[in-house]
């Protein structure tokens, strides 16, 4: 048997561009000598690159240049799908939506480049309403350029994982689909209130 099944990946880039668009905060993985080095960083999807920034102080920032590959995985939306939603007899599963990258990172060292790249970001994260705009004229933000480093993806390789019950009946994939959106909706505000209620 072909694994992963062909009905549960998904090779539309504009598809996986979507997932990249909505949920933008990344995994990014770098392995030297055998050691992985992973951070979580929001990338912005631009003209077929991926632009992000970095702390200098964070380990990883050192790994994030010179042409070394890097593996990227976005995360959509995910849920426990229950036996009980389905119309026929079915086995409990996970149905998630994922995107996996492998590309080539390069370092961009202008100040200029970094800056204006901040404010691109802030700017499309604040999409639609932009209740706040990251001014360049602001000196805190030219106080921070010293400790950020921007780089950039070149993307080589694209798989997406859309695990959404497809080998179902249409009455279940339907149901499967209303179970993802209720239980996310659900779960992150129980999760929330219990997080808060114990700070």
């Amino acid at each position: 048997m072909k694994y992963p099944p062909p009905h549960h990946q998904d090779n539309d880039q504009n598809h996986m561009i979507e997932v990249i668009k909505a949920y933008p905060l990344a995994t990014v993985i770098s392995v030297t000598d055998n050691t992985p080095f992973i951070s979580h960083l929001p990338l912005i999807f631009d003209s077929g690159k991926l632009i992000g920034h970095i702390d200098i102080y964070n380990p990883q920032a050192k790994l994030l240049k010179d042409d070394n590959d890097v593996t990227v995985i976005f995360s959509g939306p995910q849920c426990y799908i229950s036996p009980s939603i389905y119309s026929t007899t079915q086995l409990p599963t996970w149905n998630y939506i994922k995107v996996h990258l492998k590309g080539h990172v390069k370092a961009i060292e202008s100040k200029a480049s970094l800056k204006q790249s901040l404010i691109t970001m802030t700017e499309f994260l604040e999409a639609p309403n932009h209740k706040y705009i990251l001014d360049p004229k602001n000196p805190r933000l030219d106080r921070n350029l010293d400790y950020i480093t921007m780089f950039e993806i070149t993307i080589s390789n694209w798989e997406g994982k859309f695990k959404l019950s497809q080998d179902k009946k249409p009455k279940d994939i339907n149901n499967a689909r209303e179970e993802l959106l209720k239980s996310n909706q659900e779960s992150i505000k129980q999760f929330l209130d219990n997080v808060f209620n114990n700070l």
